[in-house]
């Protein structure tokens, strides 16, 4: 084996050490404490990232808030639009009620209110509703009709089926908002 000398081994460890502080100066990741700039670095960016959340936060609220006001606006005004155009109807009922006074023939009379019917009638199918028609002989259908009684069918052939349409149904777009109630065949 091969004996050192104690200077020589001495003045080798005092080498290594000043290049591992020299390391450590250039490269302080290296090191066993953690540098202060890098360490405020990270408190900056944690500061950052909470103003984002916060900020981000407060806008979605906001948005949240506004959505919710401009939903009950629009529930309290939706329609508005139908009933102006209904207003003239009802203006047409009016002067209708006053010419009834002064008329004498029925069938007159009649014929204005049924004027004033259809063009409510046209009013309302402008805007998606829609009256179910010829339902008397079809198969009772449950999704869009109520059956209020049930009768003895007068053949063998209306037996489940709708007899007779006591009161109109109504789909607006592809929804029913009326089912028609009829009477079915047993």
């Amino acid at each position: 084996m091969f004996n050192e000398d104690p200077t020589t081994s001495q003045e080798n460890r005092m080498q290594e050490e000043q290049v591992l502080n020299e390391d450590q100066k250039e490269n302080p990741e290296h090191s066993g404490k953690p540098d202060t700039s890098q360490e405020d670095k990270l408190v900056k960016e944690v500061a950052e990232l909470k103003d984002k959340y916060l900020r981000l936060y407060s806008e979605f609220e906001n948005y949240r808030r506004r959505t919710a006001k401009e939903r009950l606006d629009l529930l309290k005004t939706a329609s508005e639009d139908l009933m102006t155009e209904i207003l003239p109807v009802v203006d047409d009922f009016e002067r209708a009620f006053k010419a009834h006074h002064k008329e004498t023939d029925a069938s007159k009379v009649r014929e204005g209110n049924q004027l004033v019917f259809h063009k409510l009638l046209k009013i309302l199918e402008f805007k998606g509703l829609k009256s179910m028609e010829n339902l008397s002989g079809k198969p009772f259908d449950p999704e869009t009709q109520e059956a209020i009684t049930q009768i003895a069918s007068p053949n063998e052939e209306m037996k489940g089926k709708v007899i007779d349409v006591v009161e109109n149904g109504y789909t607006l777009g592809d929804k029913v908002i009326r089912f028609a109630k009829v009477v079915i065949g047993a």
